[in-house]
């Protein structure tokens, strides 16, 4: 078998992955995670690697120098390879913990994190002030938080949701990640704090919350989704492949948001010495195919639902 069908095995759907994924993210994470396999290296251990060496990567954008902060680029990209990697290897060794699938999902937010500070200590540090009357630091400050702690969050969680929703229409419930913060928080309900499950239940106190915040930014598919699962006879081969069909263009917008794009504007503004454009960027571009990608995907929920709810 070629290593690109092998890479492409360990995929839930070419559908979520574009081709610079394949080659540029997933072929290189294969490649690792077969080397720790051999190596019988935990994936938990590849995850912590990972975070570490995303955070490590912010230091170098701190520094007004391309040399610095070209440093700091090849870490954050072998950071990704790792990030890629410790779910393949988890697949690989059936070595799945919940503590491995929470750092996994902690280690992304982590790097952006640690660079959004440097970027921020940087500009504060070098800008002699953009507007005379306001302290040259405020501006700074405002612009990172609104990019990192409001743009930044909603993007990543409404593309990452929208994956799972087109997994869950075209391979079903084991295909896809989609949950739901009612049965989570049931779930969560179920357990006590002073018991061996407080750390799931600590976990599933904060999932729920990023999962609620997934559903208010889709009303429309909340309904579907309602529909479907009080009359799941309506969901049929002809149904999956009508939202498939509709779902496969904003798959790219999905990748757009997350971490591609975002990273090589990043590099791009670094190269040119001039950081703001990078956070600026999120919270124009970014946040408008947000917006572009949500209206679409809410008209699709809200016309499936029309045609379904009429049969």
């Amino acid at each position: 078998m070629r290593l690109r069908d092998k890479v492409l095995a360990t995929m839930k759907s070419t559908d979520t992955e574009g081709t610079f994924e394949l080659y540029v993210t997933r072929t290189p994470g294969y490649l690792w995670a077969l080397l720790f396999r051999r190596l019988n290296v935990h994936p938990i251990a590849v995850t912590l690697m990972s975070i570490g060496i995303g955070a490590a990567s912010a230091c170098f954008f701190y520094f007004d120098d391309v040399k610095m902060n070209a440093i700091g680029m090849l870490l954050l990209v072998w950071a990704n390879w790792y990030d890629c990697a410790d779910g393949q290897l988890a697949r690989m060794t059936g070595k799945k913990t919940l503590i491995g699938r929470i750092l996994d999902g902690f280690a992304g937010d982590v790097w952006f994190f640690c660079i959004y500070l440097a970027i921020a200590l940087r500009l504060t540090h070098a800008w002699d002030g953009f507007l005379p009357w306001v302290r040259q630091d405020a501006w700074v400050w405002a612009l990172m938080a609104w990019a990192g702690l409001y743009c930044h969050s909603r993007q990543c969680a409404l593309a990452d949701y929208y994956r799972n929703i087109h997994l869950w229409f075209l391979l079903g419930e084991r295909g896809s990640e989609l949950d739901s913060s009612r049965q989570e928080r049931d779930e969560m309900e179920e357990m006590r704090w002073l018991s061996r499950d407080w750390f799931h239940k600590l976990y599933l106190f904060f999932y729920v919350r990023y999962t609620r915040a997934q559903e208010r930014q889709t009303p429309q598919f909340q309904r579907l989704y309602r529909l479907l699962r009080e009359r799941p006879h309506l969901l049929t081969g002809e149904v999956r492949q009508e939202f498939r069909s509709g779902s496969l263009p904003l798959m790219p917008l999905t990748n757009i948001l997350t971490f591609d794009t975002r990273v090589g504007v990043l590099f791009l503004s670094m190269l040119v010495g001039l950081p703001w454009v990078w956070p600026l960027f999120e919270c124009t571009v970014l946040e408008y195919l947000r917006f572009r990608m949500r209206r679409r995907h809410e008209a699709l929920c809200a016309r499936l639902y029309q045609e379904l709810s009429a049969e």
